[in-house]
């Protein structure tokens, strides 16, 4: 497959990189590469126990409670499994060579099963359903527009999804009879992003998220049959619509949003005529609600808090109004439902940074929490596994950066090396999630890992979120020094070890750190990252370009676009002096190839020497095994080499810089000031898959 991926490449006459000399990894040639030296043996052997690290999440389940639907991977991608019994074997059902992470059993019939695939990353997905009867998976949508977000109605009789396939770029929603999904229709068209989110119990209304921005949607009420569109989200001002359900009944809307609060919370709305105003549920938790989920009957609510990060659980009963915690080991709740027939039972996936995602079922009557999946950890002792300290930290405008800090149990005297790593999004977070990558840094190799929250970050309300929006940005970047200033007043963490990796917009951070903080860091890694905010916005799909406007600013206005380029590394190229890793999938949408290759070719202008490798069937991260276990090899070898005692233990063909500021004798707390000439262009968005904390998907 690999060979004929090149191949095709080669006699198409379309170069696969534009960087010179690259060429295939080793026994990989679906990866091309510059100046990545082979891997030694003794790192490869030391990192496989911990590449071997599964996880499981739970998608469905039966409406009996019976079987649920897993997505974990055995092979080289994440497919869908079936598990009918508590820790019982995990039965493979799709055999693809993409990964399958979103799918749904048929309601009344476990044996079909609807799902989206894409291919190379390309993150086109397609509608299909497989039937478990015969084996075989039919695609159902076109073929060549994006498809997202499936919803199926409670009998199972309608489906409903996103899709471009009316222009290419607008996401309208779609709607089609079970029994003949090749006559699907349009119930809902405009410019701009429409989501399907539930259909009402009789299946005859769907609501539709309209989403301009993490925080700013609107909630829409669709009738099936005529097309009639009702707004229920109030038009004066803006605010989220993270989630939203109807109720038992199809008489109310349990929404979560901040248009009322700080932080998302879960609030009903009411159907009925006259309306009444929004009942709040969760108005005394000063948290974000992330997962809702509601019992078929209507009886429970179940509700996930992300209080700073870590998850707890609440009940909520809307005949009695009443909202009770429910005890849950410390970690993060990824996804929870309620079986059809089964309102007392609840699944969920939970984690923590010591333990993998695993699928656990609650008895809410007895409140006894059964594990349903136990994911192998390459035979590693799980005891061993650290779990983060939550750390604060002063930046600019007195504001304090929440951040996370892993450190290595077993410390030398002395101080011990750091790798920042800076999450996705931006709109994302850095949350106690288990990495098997994390692990290693701390375990084998005794780095600390540092995980900030910076602003603009999910997970603290939504000042914080819009703290970097549009031309603040710029001011938010000063929390790049005062992180290295925390850094720097750890008796135990050592400022002139220091080295940067981060994913999407976390790449961006990280040549952000190269670009502005020259002489703090030795080393950074930067996975599929904007190089300049311009020329991101204007290359990424069509799709979510407005979308990551309303983030970053309007690179067409030229006020906004002097400010983008001045925070945009590739204009900075010049002053960066640490060494640099680029790893790029060549399928991305989100972030061109082209916002890597920009900042490999800056570098090589300015005489300095940069790793480089491209995922030929890759998009925004890598995501097959056998090309991610090289990308994260390899950029371990690269950070041990940068992160060595002394810099004269680095080999001299190795781009390795001289030590950092503090230990050529000048101020280590001095954090130069941001430029202010420049120009630039851009990119944005979720963590890739290659990014070993806490990932979020791109909005």
């Amino acid at each position: 497959m690999g060979h004929l991926l090149l191949a095709a490449l080669l006699l198409a006459g379309e170069p696969a990189s534009g960087i010179a000399g690259v060429s295939p990894a080793p026994g990989n040639p679906n990866l091309l590469q510059l100046g990545v030296p082979e891997v030694p043996e003794a790192l490869r052997e030391r990192m496989a126990q911990y590449q071997e690290a599964r996880s499981a999440q739970v998608l469905d389940a039966a409406d009996d409670g019976g079987a649920i639907l897993v997505a974990t991977r055995f092979g080289s991608t994440t497919q869908l499994h079936v598990v009918d019994r508590p820790l019982g074997a995990r039965e493979q059902i799709t055999f693809f060579e993409e990964p399958v992470g979103r799918a749904r059993f048929a309601p009344g019939d476990p044996r079909a099963v609807w799902f989206l695939r894409d291919r190379g990353g390309g993150e086109f997905h397609q509608l299909h359903r497989l039937d478990r009867r015969t084996g075989r998976a039919e695609r159902l949508t076109d073929g060549k527009s994006r498809n997202d977000q499936f919803v199926l109605s409670r009998d199972g009789s309608r489906v409903a999804w996103a899709s471009t396939a009316r222009n290419g770029k607008d996401m309208d929603v779609w709607l089609a009879e079970a029994a003949a999904p090749a006559q699907a229709r349009r119930v809902v068209e405009g410019e701009g992003t429409y989501l399907p989110l539930d259909f009402s119990p009789d299946g005859a209304r769907i609501l539709v998220r309209v989403f301009r921005s993490i925080a700013d949607a609107d909630l829409l009420l669709v009738d099936v049959a005529t097309g009639a569109v009702e707004r229920l989200t109030p038009r004066e001002g803006k605010g989220s619509v993270r989630q939203a359900a109807f109720t038992a009944d199809g008489k109310g809307v349990w929404l979560v949003t901040d248009r009322w609060n700080e932080f998302n919370e879960l609030v009903r709305l009411d159907l009925g005529v006259p309306r009444r105003p929004p009942r709040a549920v969760t108005h005394t938790i000063r948290w974000d609600v992330e997962h809702v989920a509601v019992s078929r009957d209507g009886s429970r609510v179940a509700l996930a808090v992300n209080a700073g990060g870590v998850s707890r659980l609440y009940l909520h009963e809307p005949r009695t109004g009443r909202l009770a915690p429910v005890e849950l080991p410390a970690g993060v709740v990824g996804g929870m439902l309620f079986p059809a027939r089964r309102p007392n039972v609840l699944f969920l996936t939970l984690q923590s940074a010591a333990r993998p995602a695993d699928v656990w079922r609650l008895d809410l009557g007895s409140r006894k929490l059964e594990r349903w999946t136990r994911s192998e950890v390459g035979g590693l002792d799980p005891e061993r596994f650290v779990e983060p300290e939550l750390v604060r930290y002063p930046s600019a405008d007195g504001v304090a950066v929440p951040a996370f800090l892993l450190r290595p149990p077993a410390r030398p005297k002395g101080r011990v090396p750091v790798v920042v790593v800076w999450h996705g999004g931006p709109e994302a977070q850095s949350r106690p999630l288990f990495s098997p990558l994390a692990q290693f840094w701390a375990l084998e190799m005794g780095f600390a890992v540092l995980s900030p929250n910076v602003r603009g970050s999910d997970g603290y309300g939504k000042a914080w979120l819009a703290a970097d929006d549009g031309p603040r940005r710029e001011q938010a970047l000063a929390d790049i020094g005062a992180t290295l200033d925390y850094v720097a007043s750890q008796p135990d963490l050592d400022p002139a070890r220091v080295a940067v990796y981060g994913g999407s917009y976390g790449g961006y951070m990280v040549l952000a750190t190269l670009a502005f903080h020259p002489g703090r860091v030795r080393a950074g890694v930067d996975v599929v990252g904007i190089s300049s905010l311009t020329s991101f916005l204007e290359s990424t799909q069509a799709y979510r370009r407005d979308l990551r406007r309303a983030e970053y600013g309007d690179e067409r206005d030229p006020a906004v676009r002097a400010v983008l380029d001045r925070i945009s590394p590739l204009l900075h190229a010049d002053r960066m002096d640490a060494a640099l890793f680029v790893q790029q999938g060549k399928n991305d949408p989100r972030v061109a190839q082209s916002e890597s290759e920009q900042i490999v070719r800056a570098l090589q202008a300015k005489g300095r020497e940069v790793w480089y490798l491209l995922g030929l069937n890759e998009g925004h991260g890598f995501r097959k095994k056998e090309n991610r276990d090289h990308a994260l090899l390899a950029a371990t070898m690269f950070l041990e080499r940068a992160l060595a005692a002394h810099p004269a233990a680095a080999p001299s063909s190795s781009p390795w810089p001289s030590p950092p500021a503090a230990e050529r004798g000048t101020e280590p707390g001095r954090t130069p000031p941001l430029p202010r000439t420049g120009g630039g262009e851009g990119r944005g968005e979720g963590a890739p898959a290659a990014e070993p904390t806490p990932r979020a998907r791109a909005r």
